[in-house]
Parts: structure tokens; C-alpha cells; sequence
């Protein structure tokens, strides 16, 4: 894909989606950064902000001539073992995750074939390649958004309309930095043990977090990429991750990463 033409992101007032905006702008895209409240784009320059609330479709209004279309928007909550995990926290995740998504996209995809195609990026999360513990609301949001990306790029080929999709590993976001302590499920005392060795090794990666501004090169690389696969990494660990994930039948993987936790 030439970088030219309108590109939209989501969830585009802090992290990876602003990050991302401003190098789709840099690369020559006319970029729209969209986010709840357009204050907090305030210093983004060389892109236009627009308010669009993913989980209020009335805010949702998408520019004719579409030509990329990055989901990024997304939220996640208190990782609690899923016994102790109350329904809204479900229902939250998904409004968003999931439900928000997909009200976006099927938005896009008129306007996209209309227009000749397209990119649709949808950022996921390395994490669904691992049985995490704790993650089971937010891994169940993002695999989600993976089932409808797979079943959405096989409809939407034809019309000249590619998918991809992104699983960042850890990228300095505020994000990150507001889960960079130790599990709430540590306060249940059946599960503290885990909990304390799931945040030791933690500590281990710490040296392997990547810029934002490094993730959204490699985004928007993969996105201008017409002959590449459907699923990306955009950091060291992410990419090693789904090296690993890609190289090993499924079932060692799992059972391998399931064994060590136990």
C-alpha cells in the first residue's frame, strides 16, 4: 500500500493509537486520531482529532475515500482469577474490546470497497498466545477480535480489502505503567503463591519493553505491507512470541507454558 489516502485510529489519545496516528502522518496518510474526549489529543500535530466513542455508535461517523482503518481502542480491567472475575467486568471488556470493534469495522468495510480497498489493523495482544493466568477476561476479548479478523479478511479479500492483525507484547504505555504492580489476585489467598511468581518474573522482562514510537514504526511497516501474513508482532517479544506459537504444534505450546505454571 502506498501511504496516501485517509487513515482512522481509534483510542488515539495516549499509547500505542497515538503513537500510531502520528506515524501514519509522518509516512503521508491523512490522519484522522479519534478518541472519546478530543482534549486529550491536545499537541497532536499534523493530525486531524475527532471525538468517536467505539461503544456510542452515534459518535461513530467514518470519512468517504477509507483506506485504513486501525482498531485500537480498548480497555482492561483488575486481572482477577475468573472465579473471583464480577460480570461487569466481562461485560465492560467486551462493550468495548469486542462489541465496539466490530460496530467500527462493519462501518468501514462499505466505504473501503467503495473506495478500492483497504487496511483494517485490529491490535490484539500477544498474551492470547499464552494461557496467562488472571487474563482470562481480557485474552477472551482479544481472541474474540482474532476469530473475527480471520473470518473477516476471507469475506472481504475480494473486494481488494486486507485484515491484519497486531499483538503488541510490552510497550511503554500508560497501560503498562498502571498494571506494573503486583496481581490483585494476590489478595485471594488460594491463588497468592502463583500470583507472586507471575510478578518475579516480571521483573525479568523489564529491559524488554519497547517505545510506543517504535511499535507504531513496525505497525505501520506491517500495514503498507500488501504480501504480509495476517498476524504481527510489533516488539522483540511479541515477534518472538509468535515466531515460537507459529513453529510449534499448538498443544506442546499450551501444554508446555500450562506445566510451568503449575
Amino acid at each position: 500500500m502506498e501511504p496516501n489516502g485517509t487513515a482512522v485510529v481509534t483510542g488515539a489519545s495516549r499509547g500505542i493509537g497515538r503513537a500510531v496516528a502520528i506515524e501514519l502522518a509522518a509516512r503521508g496518510f491523512d490522519t484522522i486520531a479519534t478518541m472519546r474526549d478530543p482534549a486529550a489529543g491536545a499537541g497532536l500535530e499534523g493530525v486531524r482529532v475527532e471525538k468517536l466513542d467505539v461503544t456510542d455508535p452515534s459518535t461513530i461517523s467514518l470519512p468517504d475515500g477509507l483506506r485504513v482503518l486501525v482498531n485500537n481502542a480498548g480497555v482492561e480491567s483488575d486481572n482477577e482469577p475468573l472465579e473471583h472475575m464480577p460480570r461487569e467486568s466481562w461485560e465492560r471488556l467486551f462493550a468495548t474490546n469486542v462489541f465496539g470493534l466490530v460496530e467500527v469495522t462493519r462501518r468501514a468495510v462499505p466505504l473501503m470497497r467503495a473506495a478500492g480497498g483497504g487496511v483494517i489493523c485490529n491490535v490484539t495482544s500477544s498474551s492470547t498466545l499464552a494461557p496467562v493466568p488472571f487474563l482470562g477476561t481480557y485474552r477472551a476479548s482479544k481472541a474474540a477480535v482474532t476469530a473475527i479478523g480471520e473470518s473477516l479478511a476471507a469475506e472481504v479479500a475480494q473486494f481488494g480489502i486486507r485484515v491484519i492483525e497486531i499483538m503488541p507484547g510490552p510497550i511503554e504505555t500508560d497501560m503498562l505503567t498502571a498494571s506494573d504492580r503486583p496481581p490483585v489476585a494476590a489478595e485471594h489467598s488460594e491463588y497468592r503463591e502463583l500470583a507472586n511468581r507471575l510478578w518475579e518474573g516480571r521483573q525479568g522482562i523489564r529491559d524488554q519493553y519497547t517505545p510506543a514510537n517504535e511499535a507504531a514504526r513496525r505497525i505501520v511497516d506491517a500495514i503498507c505491507d500488501d504480501d504480509g501474513p495476517l498476524r504481527y508482532g510489533c516488539d522483540d517479544l511479541s515477534e518472538g512470541m509468535l515466531a515460537g506459537w507459529n513453529a510449534t504444534d499448538n498443544a506442546r505450546w499450551v501444554g508446555g507454558m500450562l506445566k510451568s505454571m503449575s
